[in-house]
């Protein structure tokens, strides 16, 4: 059974922004989208280490600020032309909370 980590509540990320949460495993970019969905990723870019969470969200998408490379919300695979990945993680929104898996968040730390 998963654990899960109450990290914000929903209104505390703008619609189509996001937010960098500092973990005891590391930063998470947390993303909502103008449906109010949810995503967490990686919050650099593999192309060049670009802040993911300062990008510009659009659909299920964000737009790195750096060189415009655009990943996928929902798998965090690179579109377009550009091949990467950045890793996500499970994100849920609770009672009008935004929780994150402890679990996985920690598996992926110690990967």
């Amino acid at each position: 059974m998963s654990k899960w980590i109450d990290i914000a509540a929903l209104e505390d990320i703008p619609k189509r922004g996001a937010r960098v949460v500092k973990t005891a495993q590391g930063c998470v970019a947390v993303f909502r989208t103008a449906s109010d969905e949810v995503f967490a990723l990686n919050n650099s870019c593999p192309h060049k280490g670009g802040p993911l969470a300062e990008g510009i969200v659009h659909g299920a998408s964000v737009t790195c600020p750096l060189h415009n490379w655009v990943f996928s919300l929902e798998t965090g695979l690179a579109q377009g032309a550009d091949e990467g990945q950045v890793g996500t993680y499970p994100a849920r929104v609770a009672g009008g909370r935004i929780e994150l898996d402890a679990a996985f968040l920690a598996a992926r730390s110690a990967a």
